[in-house]
């Protein structure tokens, strides 16, 4: 546990002892705030230069979006928390020499784009203004926090013909008790999260769905799916990838790796491989990455 995290865990614990309510929004607030923000690392800013670079308004903050490739297949890549999508340059070069189209963004507190704080409904907005710029995706790819947004925005009509999840989420209360635990929450203070997530994030969702869980899209989501996990992810547990590919069934294909932890597996050649034959050819026989 990390001492940024100790910290306001005790302040907001004292003050729920005191004034409820205020610590009950300072936590949703501090939630949403990725509070890290990640640079462009040197080998990044060069496809950074090249790309078409645009934005997707949001109310009173903005995204920004970057287009590499001019052939008519698409693909959309959809960072994790703490991320940008620069992160997942390697698969934006694979996916270019394949010709396809790559988009790619930086959802609000997020690298280059403006605000402190995002929200999963702030990524759907995204997602669904980039499906409606470029049509149905050709194939998504998403890491960590941004499978469980790319499956929230897919349930809300965003199109993709196959998906690829890198490291994914699969359940929000997942992220919920990571949060919870790292700063320590008291179970009143915890209740109050789970209470404004439920009213504020997900008001449609029936009690015994919310928070939102993509193994509850099977019926709205009927693309075929490459789940890649790593065995020694410390930051999202195997658990999860097993779980979501568990859910869709014949339709998922699980592919767990060893050793490339939760940011090193965007890089490994193997694991990219898989991932852009998965997209451009679909679920084939399956060649998983050896480690």
């Amino acid at each position: 546990m990390k001492l940024s995290e100790t910290v306001p865990g005790v302040a907001l614990n004292a003050l729920s002892r005191v004034a409820a309510r205020p610590a009950g929004a300072a936590t949703f607030a501090l939630f949403h705030m990725p509070l890290a923000r990640s640079a462009a690392r040197p080998a990044e800013r060069e496809l950074i230069e090249r790309a078409r670079v645009g934005r997707v308004d949001l109310e009173g903050k903005h995204a920004v979006t970057y287009e590499w490739g001019d052939g008519t297949r698409t693909v959309l890549l959809v960072h994790g928390w703490q991320s940008r999508g620069s992160r997942l340059s390697d698969l934006v070069t694979a996916f270019l020499d394949r010709g396809f189209r790559v988009v790619a963004f930086d959802a609000p507190g997020h690298g280059a784009a403006s605000g402190r704080s995002a929200t999963i409904l702030d990524y759907r907005t995204v997602l669904t203004t980039l499906n409606e710029r470029y049509g149905a995706f050709d194939g998504l790819v998403a890491h960590s926090l941004g499978a469980l947004a790319a499956f929230f925005a897919l349930r809300h009509g965003v199109k993709a013909e196959r998906i690829v999840t890198i490291s994914g989420v699969c359940d929000f209360d997942y992220v919920v008790d990571e949060f919870a635990t790292a700063l320590g929450l008291r179970p009143r203070l915890k209740a109050e999260l789970h209470r404004r997530i439920a009213r504020d994030l997900f008001p449609g969702l029936p009690a015994d769905r919310s928070p939102f869980s993509a193994a509850h899209t099977t019926e709205e989501v009927d693309a075929p799916l490459l789940v890649i996990h790593d065995a020694d992810d410390t930051r999202i547990g195997v658990g999860q990838g097993r779980r979501l590919a568990g859910a869709f069934g014949e339709r998922a294909r699980l592919v767990v790796t060893g050793g490339l932890g939760h940011r090193r597996i965007l890089g490994d050649p193997e694991v990219v491989r898989a991932a852009v034959d998965f997209v451009e050819h679909g679920p084939g026989p399956a060649h998983p990455p050896r480690h």
